[in-house]
């Protein structure tokens, strides 16, 4: 029965428990980890590491939670152990495309489960992020060269999956060739009554008009290397010299806040420099971005498909930032947005001091940003994600049904053929928009 229908998911984040026992796990994994409960009919579970004590990698709005009070399951597992067994009672498993689960379509194939990985970095973004962690020439280059070789094993994963969900421009690029089901999508944890309004950005843009009030700018994320948060205090500085007016408000913690603040007291920018601290996402940081920011400043040094990027355009607010090939993404997707070259922070002041003169452009991609983000609301996105994850259990039931092996494509027979019993009792009660449209028998 669909009661019994089983998501697995096996996600890259580790979780960490508290001295009580509880899980420490960020809201966003939370919320995103109830939403596939609210669209699958039947149970979720997640397969969890546990992360090991570190101090190099911070996670933004951790949150103790107990498990009797999770909607759905958490087991505790290590991906290097984990079985065939272990998958075979899913329905589908939900897989990270990450060097620790490469084996995990092969697991899936051998108990006839189907698996569908979600992507995040591309090759060309792993290799940016050893270059921004990684200061000994002999070591970056051994790790880059690791990371080749791992695409290789990544590919040969994707490849034999039923299914893969990218997540951004970047790795739809390159994986959509390799799978029979790809799915290209936007993260983001706007929901829908959350977007701003017309109205409400017509209203911010007001004090746009008086060319004396200072531009509002902001960055919300990991203050850490690969994130560029070190360049906006350099772009701070060069817009300083040029005489433009702002206001720089960061939100956020990692590893460079301290120097960071340092360097704002060193450089007399503690007038126009504002170090926010981590505020939390509904109830602070989105009613802030969405009424008191003008544009906001993107140094991320590689092209990792930040939710940022969706939840500032929802906001109303338009984004400058460098070229990495997931903004890039975005900015032609969306049509919204201005883009420099990569490790110029002299060129993104330049920039914001040619928009200070010209701020009707800020507000003309301020409104065409909605129009994106609307299409690309948490809801709508999961709705995506489910269907697509929905139709491949399907069509793996119905091949099962007839006696086709997993991996090989139905053609229209087999919809025709397999029992209607096992079909209907795949579909959800109550989510009855995940019905697939058998293809004609003509």
């Amino acid at each position: 029965m669909y009661e019994n229908l089983k998501l697995f998911i096996l996600p890259v984040l580790q979780l960490e428990l508290s001295p009580d026992g509880a899980f420490l796990l960020p809201q966003k994994f939370v919320d995103g980890m109830v939403k596939y409960v609210e669209l699958w009919s039947g149970s979720v579970k997640a397969l969890m590491q546990v992360a090991p004590p570190s101090e190099t990698y911070a996670v933004l709005d951790q949150k103790a939670f107990r498990a009797e009070d999770l909607p759905f399951e958490i087991e505790v597992v290590s991906y290097d152990t984990l079985s065939a067994e272990a998958l075979s009672q899913a329905a589908v498993v939900l897989a990270s495309a990450d060097y620790q689960q490469n084996h995990i379509s092969q697991l899936c194939r051998s108990v006839g489960v189907p698996c569908v990985y979600v992507t995040e970095y591309s090759l060309k973004t792993r290799k940016q992020i050893i270059a921004a962690q990684t200061r000994n020439p002999l070591l970056r280059w051994w790790r880059s060269r690791w990371e080749t070789n791992q695409e290789r094993e990544r590919q040969q994963a994707i490849a034999l999956a039923e299914g893969v969900q990218c997540n951004g421009t970047p790795t739809y690029a390159a994986y959509r060739d390799i799978n029979p089901n790809p799915l290209l999508f936007f993260d983001t944890r706007t929901t829908a009554d959350i977007v701003a309004s017309d109205q409400e950005v017509e209203q911010r843009c007001q004090t746009l008009i008086n060319e004396k009030m200072p531009l509002r700018l902001a960055f919300s994320g990991r203050l850490v290397a690969e994130k560029g948060a070190d360049h906006l205090i350099d772009v701070a500085a060069e817009l300083k010299r040029l005489g433009v007016p702002f206001q720089l408000f960061i939100c956020g913690d990692g590893n460079l806040k301290n120097s960071m603040q340092r360097r704002i007291i060193s450089g007399g920018l503690s007038d126009c420099v504002k170090l926010m601290g981590v505020l939390d996402f509904q109830q602070e940081l989105v009613p802030f971005i969405k009424h008191n920011i003008d544009l906001f400043i993107c140094c991320h040094r590689q092209g990792d498909p930040s939710c940022t990027y969706l939840e500032t355009l929802a906001c109303g607010v338009p984004i400058l930032g460098y070229t990495n090939e997931a903004f890039v993404g975005v900015e032609r997707q969306s049509k919204t947005g201005w883009v420099v070259p990569m490790n110029q922070p002299k060129l993104l002041a330049q920039q914001i001091a040619k928009l200070n003169v010209d701020r009707a452009a800020l507000k003309v991609m301020a409104l065409r940003s909605l129009a994106f983000a609307r299409s690309h609301t948490f809801e709508q996105t999961f709705a995506d994600r489910m269907t697509h994850l929905m139709q491949i259990a399907l069509a793996s039931a119905a091949s099962l049904a007839v006696g086709i092996p997993i991996g090989i494509q139905l053609d229209s027979s087999a919809w025709v053929t397999a029992p209607l019993s096992v079909l209907e009792d795949l579909i959800p009660k109550t989510d009855r928009q995940f019905r697939p449209k058998p293809p004609s028998p003509c």
